[in-house]
């Protein structure tokens, strides 16, 4: 079992009823899902470069990746229905607090001038979204081994209803906001 599942399923949730007064712990929100998403635009005209998108994805999360395509035709961008646009991963469990884990607190202070993370970035109904300019600040990627920079979709699914109670689950979490 995870660290961070090890803290939420103990002081997280301690904290939590403190704070909003739950009347009972299965009341308090939790992460449900993690999902990474990452667009590449020029997979159009090459497929070698989703193949190197979907690797790299495969590589960060330790899962393997789904190829999502066009759900429209855009003639502007010389796109067709059912191109192959981009690739996504789902986690879940304890593979999803395993990547928070390396997210928080190894990946994001190796972003160079690294303030925090926008605290404004929620839904209204509790998921926070966070983008990433390049896959290289996750530790397993190698810099020799990349084509090209990347960067990626993070959405932190939450139970919660609020932003404010999903604001404070990820602030437990140790989630950098700036102030």
């Amino acid at each position: 079992m995870t660290r961070l599942r090890e803290t939420y399923e103990n002081e997280i949730v301690a904290k939590m009823i403190e704070k909003f007064g739950y009347k009972n712990p299965m009341q308090v929100p939790k992460l449900d899902k993690i999902v990474i998403n990452m667009a590449v635009g020029e997979a159009k005209d090459n497929a070698k470069v989703l193949d190197a998108a979907v690797r790299d994805l495969e590589i960060i999360s330790g899962q393997k990746a789904v190829v999502t395509k066009a759900k429209k035709s855009v003639a502007n961008f010389k796109l067709r229905e059912g191109m192959p646009i981009g690739c996504k991963v789902t986690l879940r469990g304890s593979k999803m607090y395993e990547f928070a884990d390396r997210l928080i607190n190894l990946a994001l202070p190796r972003v160079r001038d690294f303030r925090g993370v926008n605290p404004n970035a929620f839904d209204g109904r509790g998921n926070y979204a966070l983008g990433v300019k390049e896959q290289l600040i996750f530790p397993e990627i190698e810099y020799d081994k990349i084509d090209k920079v990347r960067g990626m979709d993070v959405i932190f699914v939450t139970t919660a209803n609020t932003d404010e109670e999903a604001r404070e689950l990820l602030t437990l979490f140790n989630m950098p906001f700036f102030k």
